[in-house]
């Protein structure tokens, strides 16, 4: 593991920002939890009651999304595999108080399929199918949902099905182990956490996630049936609350969850990402949304705040005796964008660190010294009154950059090396007869 130690702090930023002296206004978010965040960074933007424990209804499918795609990428299954459902799943999908699509014991049904209806139209009984293509059985499945939240660290959550339905929904056929009127809980940190990993990872989801209109089961006489997806903030015309650059992901409605989205928007290269819990509607978690959207991308600016390959002067250089020559530039390694509030450009500074280990008790690197070899890094520090926040503990990294060896400096040879010594010790012994002459005169 290196030691690292502090070599300079303090650093002003120098940001090419409008000034402005309006402080920016926080929005008043009606819902019971919520979080905005910049994904590039992780930094969030905007929170409310973000580790409350919650009911999150379908937003609960996202970890079934999650899942499927890695049985694929994985091997184990294949879009176009085909499998048939249970009596039970087809007793589901005929329940018309639940969303749904209609499915059949005596048809078989493509993954891709049923991944369709479940993004899309938020359809259960596809849902369970999935789960039991993936595990053999929900409850199994259920399993692999808990373990995976906690293999991703999201801390707050409990699932109990596939689908995010209240359990008493599913007419008895809830998994084994689990209560009869239990729900999926988590938190809007952890499912912000959720999306996020489900993004990352499977960025590929976003294109079914915001497709507007499809058609299950197309051409055939008996199941074919319009799909209209439930995110009304797609870009779409029969869409209330488009919003632009809207390309996903869960919408969830249940009585103890109240009406909850998970979205997320990319406008100019800036990705947002937002949770909203317990509102009391269906435009209402939408309007919420917009409102987090607004605040976000009106509010914040982001902004190149270190430039790759930019030396500071404070520490241009490191020493390396032992090189053909005997320092070498040391720059950032990368670029740092970062979102700014509005009326707080001045309140970041920067600071550089070196690798203790990586130099000699004098301070020193030693030859050879290969360019881009990693020496340090350059951190933004936040200096105003509230503590920045980030998705996770890991993403406060984000905040920082390498600082490297700018250019190769390969090792002199023995002569050089033991001429620059003699020097050294001339040198010594001259400041010192200077020094006890001096004090003879003193």
């Amino acid at each position: 593991m290196k030691k690292w130690t502090s070599i300079l702090s303090g650093s002003a930023l120098i940001l090419a920002l409008t000034t402005t002296t309006a402080e920016a206004q926080t929005p008043d978010v009606e819902a019971e939890a919520s979080i905005l965040v910049d994904v590039e960074t992780g930094k969030i933007l905007y929170d409310e009651d973000i580790d409350t424990l919650l009911p999150m209804a379908s937003m609960a499918k996202m970890m079934t999304e999650y899942l499927v795609n890695e049985a694929i990428e994985e091997g184990n299954l294949s879009w176009d595999e085909e499998v048939s459902v249970s009596e039970e799943v087809a007793d589901l999908s005929h329940n018309e108080s639940l969303s749904n699509v209609y499915l059949r014991t005596d048809e078989t049904y493509t993954i891709e399929e049923l991944y369709e209806a479940m993004a899309i139209e938020s359809a259960n009984g596809a849902t369970v199918a999935l789960a039991e293509a993936v595990a053999g059985s929900e409850e199994a499945f259920v399993d692999m949902m808990n373990d995976k939240a906690a293999e991703l660290g999201i801390e707050d959550y409990e699932f109990v099905n596939s689908s995010g339905l209240n359990n008493s929904s599913m007419d008895g056929n809830h998994p084994e182990g689990t209560d009869a009127d239990a729900e999926n809980m988590m938190s809007a940190r952890g499912t912000a956490q959720l999306a996020y990993h489900l993004i990352q990872d499977y960025p590929e989801v976003l294109d079914v996630a915001s497709t507007e209109e499809t058609i299950f089961m197309e051409g055939s006489e008996m199941d074919e049936l319009p799909m209209t997806n439930w995110n009304h903030m797609l870009g779409g015309s029969d869409f209330s609350h488009a919003y632009e650059g809207v390309d996903g992901i869960k919408t969830g409605n249940t009585d103890a969850a109240g009406f909850a989205f998970t979205g997320t928007v990319e406008q100019d290269d800036t990705r947002l990402l937002s949770v909203v819990m317990r509102t009391d509607s269906i435009d209402a978690r939408f309007e919420e949304t917009a409102t987090l959207y607004d605040y976000g991308f009106d509010t914040f600016t982001t902004e190149e705040v270190i430039s790759e390959g930019e030396q500071h002067d404070e520490v241009p250089v490191l020493p390396v005796p032992d090189g053909q020559e005997q320092d070498v530039p040391v720059v950032t390694g990368s670029a740092l964008s970062f979102p700014i509030l509005e009326g707080e450009e001045d309140m970041y500074s920067t600071s550089v660190t070196v690798a203790e280990d990586q130099l000699d008790e004098d301070g020193a690197l030693s030859a050879p010294v290969e360019a881009g070899e990693e020496v340090g890094y350059v951190t933004v520090t936040y200096e105003g009154e509230d503590d920045e926040m980030y998705l996770t503990d890991e993403m406060e990294t984000n905040a920082a950059v390498p600082l490297v060896a700018g250019d190769d400096v390969e090792q002199a040879n023995w002569f050089v090396r033991s001429m620059r010594g003699i020097g050294g010790f001339f040198s010594g012994l001259w400041d010192q007869t200077t020094e006890t002459v001096s004090g003879w005169f003193s």
